[in-house]
């Protein structure tokens, strides 16, 4: 399905961004529940209508008693008006909630969908607290305006003009004095909408840094406690939660003038329209049946104001967060398209797994992580890679699974450039272990089985037990169905991998890929794991990027990375005695758990 926001990024740079381009925005979320906004655009004239009737009915009122006639008629009118009004504005607001909730829930959708599918550099660029706070919080400034600011605005200003017409009925020059004096106050409003806007702007970015902040604290609570670093963290979090104070209390004051204008233009109208209408009757010019109507229709103006001050402000606001909105509305987005015919069949002329003269940098202004990488995976096995810490040894494994794309050469899968493949076809190929090994939120069930979620249980069973899992099933209170916490917090380091390697062993891969995955084992697990990972070795490809000495020793295959290339490759008997800086990682880095 093409959303809204899509058909909206579609349209940039020239108007992603662009006061046009919000309107047009705000304006097509408005379009996609228009039945019910129309149906609540028709109901608020009806209901403005019944309320401009009731002065008259008032008047009425006032005639007969003057008259000394009955008073049951206009007392029965009045009543009715009255009641209906309410009734049908009870029902317009109900319509205009729901509409706003359904508009909100699309919004919402769209952006979560756009964020989910996005490229991985296109979401390493963003925080992941402002990401949160634009699906949330800004997304509430759209549902205001985008009901209540468009409805309340056409609704106001449908009041408004009735009124003026009804009071021009009744005296044109009372009309003209109350417009004089609300026309030169409401000049104040002219000057505050533009600030209100830029200070929604500055509100929601705010809010979205105060999101930021918090997110990099919790993410590495541990670290924060272990380096007594609580007090600069809370003194940034004050810092960022004083701004957005700033920021909401800036905007609050420009709201509170215009409340202040809207009341002051409705109360000095008032003020002048009774002296110079008290003369008008003095004189014998007007009746006061019909000043007290007018002084009716004046205090009811106060609504349609307050009405229309309110919509625009709301729609301010919702334009303020669509221009917060229109980044991730940009959001490149991975294809999901799946690639030439034909499947994966067999291995190339080299292996299974090819980096053919690949070149790559994560940015344009920045040094490349791999410069003319070569060399080649075989079926079946273990490859191994090492190398220095930042010699690009995981961003292989970015470019392999296409989180990112090599600025020049190409990586062949089975034969297959891989930029020929959907990115879904090439990694239902693909297992792949990260080095911090992520446990998400959920039973250890559901991390289990997230990669394959139609595994069997005789399947999960065996790699649980193949994992040293068992261990843990049996001790937890509720077994494989017992929640693992945020982050998988109930879990040790070591188990959280374990997790994770099981995770991707049940997926049964044909090309297995463990990023440092022994690193927080002891030496009984790691040796167990060991075993799973050579017995997955024999029907599949394992690469490892290793840092253990027992890992390395046990490849097929060995590739010695430094800055970006590769230095040499081969066996391990080989290469200790042909490569120096292999001798020197294995005396020096690539360690030996101890038991």
């Amino acid at each position: 399905m093409v959303t809204h926001l899509a058909r909206w990024a579609s349209r940039a740079p020239r108007e992603t961004g662009s006061e046009r381009g919000e309107w047009r925005a705000l304006l097509g979320y408005a379009a996609a529940e228009r039945r019910w906004l129309l149906v609540g655009i028709l109901l608020g004239p009806v209901g403005t209508l019944g309320a401009l009737a009731q002065p008259v009915a008032a008047k009425a009122i006032i005639d007969a008693l003057e008259r000394g006639a009955s008073l049951w008629r206009p007392v029965v009118v009045l009543t009715v008006l009255v009641v209906a009004a309410a009734a049908l504005r009870g029902l317009d607001l109900w319509l205009l909630e729901r509409t706003a909730e359904r508009i909100v829930r699309r919004v919402r959708l769209d952006l979560v969908t756009r964020l989910v599918r996005a490229s991985v550099p296109a979401t390493d660029r963003h925080p992941v607290g402002e990401l949160t706070t634009r699906v949330t919080a800004d997304t509430t400034l759209l549902r205001s305006g985008v009901t209540h600011g468009l409805v309340d605005t056409l609704v106001g200003a449908i009041g408004m003009v009735g009124a003026v017409v009804f009071m021009a009925v009744l005296d044109v020059r009372l009309l003209l004095v109350a417009a004089f004096v609300v026309g030169a106050t409401f000049l104040g409003l002219v000057v505050l909408l533009p600030r209100m806007r830029r200070a929604t702007e500055h509100t929601q970015r705010a809010l979205g840094g105060v999101g930021a902040a918090l997110e990099r604290v919790l993410v590495a609570t541990r670290t924060v406690k272990a380096s007594q670093a609580e007090h600069r963290e809370l003194a940034t979090l004050a810092e960022r939660v004083e701004d957005a104070y700033r920021h909401g209390l800036s905007f609050a004051w420009l709201r509170s003038v215009g409340g202040v204008v809207t009341g002051l233009a409705v109360q000095g109208a008032f003020l002048v329209v009774l002296a110079v209408g008290g003369v008008l009757v003095a004189r014998g010019e007007l009746e006061v049946s019909a000043l007290i109507a007018f002084l009716l229709y004046l205090f009811y103006l106060a609504g349609p104001i307050g009405s229309l001050t309110t919509g625009v402000t709301q729609i301010n606001q919702a334009l303020g967060a669509v221009a917060r909105l229109a980044p991730l509305a940009a959001l490149p987005q991975e294809e999901t398209s799946h690639g030439l015919p034909g499947g994966l069949d067999g291995t190339g002329a080299g292996g299974v797994v090819e980096f053919d003269r690949v070149t790559f940098a994560y940015r344009a202004d920045r040094d490349r992580v791999l410069d003319g990488v070569t060399f080649a995976v075989p079926a079946r096995g273990q490859t191994a890679v090492v190398g220095p810490s930042g010699s690009g040894k995981s961003t292989l494994f970015a470019l392999l699974q296409r989180f990112y794309e090599p600025q020049d050469g190409r990586i062949l899968l089975a034969g297959r450039d891989i930029r020929d493949l959907g990115r879904s076809e090439l990694r239902r190929w693909l297992g792949y272990v990260e080095q911090d090994s992520p446990v998400l939120d959920g039973t250890l069930r559901d991390n289990l089985l997230y990669a394959a979620p139609d595994a069997s249980e005789a399947d999960l069973r065996d790699v649980v037990r193949e994992t040293r899992l068992d261990e843990l099933v049996e001790r937890l209170p509720r077994g494989l169905d017992t929640d693992v916490g945020t982050r998988g917090t109930a879990l040790s380091g070591g188990e959280r991998q374990r997790v994770a390697i099981a995770r991707a062993l049940l997926r049964r891969p044909e090309v297995l890929l463990l990023d440092e995955v022994t690193a927080h084992l002891d030496a009984l697990n790691e040796k167990t794991l060991r075993e799973a990972v050579a017995r997955a070795a024999g029907h599949c490809t394992v690469i490892v990027v290793a840092h253990r000495l027992s890992t390395v020793r046990s490849a097929r295959h060995i590739v010695v990375m430094e800055r970006g290339r590769v230095r040499a490759q081969g066996a391990h008997a080989d290469l200790m005695a042909e490569d120096l800086l292999y001798r020197r990682l294995v005396t020096t880095q690539l360690t030996v758990p101890s038991a």
